[in-house]
């Protein structure tokens, strides 16, 4: 059993060091080596600088660092058959900022539109999913005026810019997507602490790294 105590929520909030030198080992998932890297699973990074016939696959994406050890980790880009060569791969992981005192969260998976195919040849209703998508996601926090992190959801939420969340439990396993925050308020009472919510519209897929 997972305990919930020590899950934190984090926000992309800027980017961190470009890590160079990297060689890819094509396959599925592409395995990268950068000696004593320091990344851990589930952080988020955009890829660039790689070489090869194939090295579109790789640059520009935004990917989710899976499997880390002291000098290896993984993407999920097949290039199984591809193409690269030279070690001149560079990842920018992403730098977060912490949403303190969560209290409780609501992650819901994708949902589908059912489509309907019945026709008249159809002795029942048919139906099949359509395409994946988002939903809301709503973590009830302790809210204060000097959360970094908070503040930092603010600015993203009037700016309407899409962030890259983290969500890592108390075994570091983590959930990460994207989404806009879409809304952010408090509340309190006489004798009582000042609380309130965040919630954040997901556009991207749940990775579990």
């Amino acid at each position: 059993m997972l305990d919930a105590q020590g899950t934190k929520l984090e926000m992309s909030n800027g980017d961190g060091t470009p890590i160079t030198e990297m060689t890819a080992t094509v396959g599925n998932p592409t395995l990268i080596t950068s000696a004593s890297h320091g990344l851990t699973d589930g952080l988020v990074g955009a890829l660039s600088a790689f070489e090869g016939t194939d090295c579109a696959d790789m640059n520009g994406e935004t990917v989710v660092v899976k499997y880390a050890s002291t000098n290896t980790f993984s993407v999920d880009i097949d290039t199984t058959g591809k193409t690269l060569t030279a070690s001149k791969g560079t990842i920018t992981p992403n730098e977060y900022a912490e949403i303190g005192e969560i209290l409780d969260w609501d992650l819901p998976g994708d949902t589908h539109n059912m489509i309907d195919k019945t026709d008249l040849g159809s002795t029942r209703g048919e139906e099949t999913p359509g395409i994946p998508r988002g939903s809301a996601t709503t973590f009830s926090i302790g809210w204060t005026s000097d959360d970094t992190g908070l503040l930092a959801a603010e600015v993203a939420r009037a700016a309407k810019t899409l962030k890259t969340w983290r969500i890592t439990y108390s075994d570091d396993a983590t959930h990460s997507f994207t989404g806009y925050v879409t809304a952010i308020s408090d509340s309190g009472g006489v004798d009582d602490k000042v609380s309130g919510s965040i919630t954040i519209q997901r556009v991207g897929a749940l990775t579990l790294a």
